[in-house]
């Protein structure tokens, strides 16, 4: 051993600990046990783990099963771990052991060492029998995923798409008057109003908060209290819903001990359908983003219907090329979710008996999921959506040779003799307008009425007179 390290002991047998580490044995041997990717949980789930110990140490000394000194001192310790100062401590790689034992153990190892520094010689801290009492990693690691992201959800993920919801709302009504060609299959089908595709944008993220919400609320269930195995062994049957309405009043989020607690460790079903929602709000972001960029197309080969602000250079070859990239880069995040759907979806389906056994890549893929939806959807407003403007001139030219609009004329000239029209519309490049005219199908002053563009993107049919 050089200076740099310390001898510790754990039931395996003696370790080198960093010397000036505040982790213990259990973290350095899963340190070297794990060297798999370089990433680690992050702010949100340490703040979680934080709040569980905080909460557990100050239950545990109003039920007399921890000295009140030793219980503030860890208090104080997982409070300093909740707000983040000892986040260089958690040192472990998500890809561990499944029920997340190491983070639970880095957790009560860093509490508990920094707990005896703050008594200042006045006793000490041990990480399973003080910090660690009335619970198990198998019901800590769950509450924590729940906890981290329910608030995440709260703080970071519905105040952005709000955001993304509100700018593409305004949209909706500024380019209200702007008519233009509407799309099926990528081919021209009826007029459409550019606000009317916005509003429908907007919709979308609305729908898409709702179902986020939905889903959020069944995180409120936390799995503490169930211990090892669900039963509640080694804790007092008031610890979990004294801890947790601690945690409750904390985070002002309504969490409340599970109704079933083989259900909350074995299963993972609250965090597969949470995932679920992410990804369905992933799949709007794909479709808006992936419009957005087909709308603003071009400048001379494309749709050009719109607009997109101009952030950065496009080519490295290309001089005064300009490309979509807020589009391309939630296009990217959507992606990233969807697969953070998916191993959410096979990590909750190996709940093994009593216990899930793929947890950590679980927390670490919905957390994910939430800071790049809300990272996405905020620079996808600011630097994108609020710069569109659109192209009425190219929209009306678009729309004019549209020949979909013969489908207005159904009701007068019947399917048969629209299509027609509609085809020598195409074939000829000339408006529908004029076919009509050149073929007599209908007397002058009912052309206008029949052809009023504005008329064909709302609901109704020909006056019968």
């Amino acid at each position: 051993m050089t200076d740099a390290y310390r001898i510790e002991r754990d039931s395996l047998g003696e370790m080198q600990v960093p010397a000036e580490a505040l982790y213990g044995p259990q973290t350095q041997r899963a340190v070297e046990n794990f060297p798999i990717s370089g990433q680690r949980f992050g702010r949100r789930f340490i703040q979680a783990m934080g709040l569980i110990k905080k909460s557990a140490a100050q239950t545990n000394a109003e039920l007399g099963n921890l000295d009140t000194d030793v219980a503030e001192a860890i208090a104080a310790a997982a409070e300093e771990v909740a707000n983040g100062m000892w986040d260089s401590e958690f040192v472990l790689d998500i890809y561990q052991t499944g029920s997340g034992t190491s983070t639970n153990m880095n957790t009560n190892e860093v509490v508990a060492h920094r707990a005896t520094q703050l008594l200042e010689g006045e006793g000490s801290v041990h990480p399973n029998d003080h910090v660690n009492f009335g619970q198990s990693s198998n019901d800590t690691i769950p509450t924590a995923i729940h906890i981290s992201t329910r608030v995440a959800i709260e703080e970071e993920l519905i105040p952005a798409l709000q955001h993304l919801h509100d700018a593409l709302d305004e949209k909706a009504k500024q380019f209200d008057g702007v008519l233009k060609s509407g799309r099926t299959h990528l081919m021209d089908a009826t007029p459409v109003r550019l606000g009317q595709e916005f509003a429908g944008y907007a919709t979308q993220i609305r729908k898409g908060m709702d179902r986020v919400r939905a889903a959020g609320a069944e995180l409120e269930e936390l799995a503490l209290g169930g211990t090892a195995t669900g039963t509640g062994i080694n804790t007092h049957e008031e610890f979990s819903p004294r801890t947790i309405a601690r945690m409750a009043k904390a985070t002002g989020i309504a969490f409340r001990e599970a109704e079933d607690h083989f259900e909350a460790q074995g299963a993972k079903d609250a965090a597969v359908n949470v995932a679920g929602a992410f990804n369905t709000v992933a799949t709007s972001f794909m479709k808006i983003a992936d419009d957005i960029r087909w709308l603003g197309s071009g400048p001379t080969s494309g749709l050009h219907e719109v607009r997109l602000p101009a952030i950065q250079p496009g080519s490295s070859i290309m001089p005064g090329k300009v490309n979509p990239v807020m589009s391309e880069a939630m296009m990217m995040v959507a992606a990233r979710v969807m697969g953070n759907h998916t191993t959410v979806t096979v990590a909750g389906s190996r709940g093994n008996f009593e216990l899930n056994v793929m947890m950590p890549v679980l927390a670490h893929a919905l957390l994910e999921s939430v800071t790049l939806l809300s990272n996405i959807a905020r620079a996808f407003t600011d630097r994108c959506v609020v710069g569109i403007e659109a192209n009425e001139e190219r929209a009306r030219e678009l729309l004019e040779r549209n020949p979909s609009i013969a489908t207005a004329l159904n009701p007068y000239i019947g399917y048969d003799e629209a299509a027609v029209v509609a085809k020598e519309s195409a074939k000829r490049g000339v408006s529908v307008r004029e076919i009509v005219r050149e073929r007599a199908l209908l007397p002058e002053d009912q052309i206008d009425e029949a052809l009023d563009v504005r008329s064909m993107t709302r609901p109704g049919l020909p006056d019968a007179d």
